[in-house]
């Protein structure tokens, strides 16, 4: 990871610049982005409109990344892109001396491959933070801040403002500013950015909300006071309570996008079809089994919620692993009282946290009435989670989207079976 925007912008220059060639709501956020992008598009789609959807990090295969109305890009034209992007690569190290690094690559990839299928619309979200992520060497139509809490601050910074600072960093002049919650350090740099660079913006709570959430099954009822126009009874079919906010935050960046109220019968249309894999999703019963990519303390704080209010009194055995630079002291402690039984694991990743260091902080957090093991190994851990798990019980798979990839075909299988 090398933040920067000069070798993206050097390598889309050659390639005649894709990202110019169709509108792009640009999507950033410590938590919901992915699934905020995901509805967006679904709206978006159900409008009529072709449009392409650039997310990351993919869950189990790299093609996931790349998306055109919902349909993910094949293997085969996954390769094509690859393959029609590495000159401009191999030109931009020829040149320069410098190699775009993965994460670039892809993006670049994602641009150009939405040029040639000439979307009119593509939804891009922000791979981290967002001032000198690849994906801001475009500019957006609609620049979207889902939240902001303090995550991965060996980049973005130690405060609340310097991270808002780097992610509010997408905002351009001559486009429009979506805001979910905001703490009262990142609101004030919002402000600040919106009459710095001179933009309008939509604040969640002021200028759109979720007017009512009722449960429903396999996910929730809402009705949404949006930018333009009221829209009622959508039926939004992801589980937790947080979607409902990216919900709301989704529908004002499409009004944003269309300058105008969305049509009543594609909105609910669009909603309806929204999916989310790896976000609180059920993948079984008997006994239930979710996958769930929090992957930050913030995060592990809505999933404790989400589980509390849609799953009370289950007893859960959690398998959990994350990367390095988290802090799973306060992850653990928003697992206190929802762990039954805690199996920690590794995913695949040169960046993942020592399982057995992981074990030692969580007694400490959970205490001694919190069953914790050590598994090496993603599959190994499912299995014996499995294993030690009632029928009428639960598992959930957590810690990081890393985890929830590997996770998600195993349980599947599982509740194939």
């Amino acid at each position: 990871m090398r933040p920067g925007l000069e070798r993206t912008r050097v390598m889309l220059d050659y390639m005649a610049n894709p990202q110019d060639a169709y509108p792009i709501v640009h999507i950033t956020g410590s938590n919901g982005k992915t699934s905020t992008s995901r509805i967006a598009a679904s709206i978006v789609s159900a409008h009529g409109l072709a449009v392409g959807s650039f997310t990351s990090p993919h869950l189990e295969r790299v093609e996931e990344r790349l998306g055109v109305n919902g349909h993910h890009a094949s293997p085969e034209s996954f390769a094509e892109a690859v393959a029609d992007v590495a000159p401009f690569a191999d030109l931009l190290e020829e040149r320069t001396g410098d190699r775009p690094t993965y994460f670039e690559l892809t993006a670049a990839m994602a641009f150009a491959w939405f040029a040639e299928r000439a979307v009119d619309v593509g939804v891009v979200e922000v791979g981290l933070g967002g001032r000198l992520d690849a994906t801001n060497a475009a500019d957006a139509t609609v620049a979207v801040v889902t939240g902001i809490s303090k995550e991965h601050m060996n980049v973005l910074g130690s405060t609340i403002t310097e991270i808002a600072r780097e992610k509010l960093g997408i905002v351009k002049a001559g486009s429009v500013l979506v805001t979910g919650p905001l703490p009262g350090d990142a609101e004030i740099e919002a402000e600040r950015v919106t009459a710095e660079v001179g933009v309008q913006r939509w604040k969640y709570d002021r200028d759109f909300s979720v007017r009512d959430a009722r449960l429903a099954v396999g996910g929730w009822t809402v009705d949404v006071d949006g930018v333009f126009e009221t829209y009622e009874d959508l039926v939004l079919p992801l589980h937790g309570r947080y979607q409902t906010r990216n919900l709301a935050v989704a529908i004002a960046a499409v009004e944003s996008l269309f300058g105008r109220p969305l049509d009543q019968d594609a909105l609910r249309e669009g909603v309806a079809s929204a999916s989310s894999p790896g976000r609180l999703e059920v993948l079984g019963h008997r006994p239930l089994l979710i996958v769930d990519g929090s992957h930050n303390e913030e995060g592990m704080g809505v999933l404790a919620s989400a589980l509390d209010e849609e799953f009370p009194s289950m007893s859960w055995t959690v398998v959990f692993g994350v990367l390095g630079d988290k802090n799973v002291d306060g992850m653990f402690d928003h697992l206190q009282g929802i762990a039954t039984r805690l199996v920690v694991t590794a995913p695949e990743s040169s960046r993942a946290a020592d399982p057995s260091a992981l074990a030692g902080i969580a007694r400490q957090r959970l205490g001694p009435d919190t069953e914790i093991l050590v598994i090496p190994g993603v599959e190994s851990a499912i299995r014996e989670a499995l294993r030690l798990t009632g029928p009428d019980d639960a598992l959930i798979a957590t810690g990081s989207l890393y985890l929830a990839g590997e996770a998600r075909p195993i349980l599947k299988e599982v509740a194939n079976e």
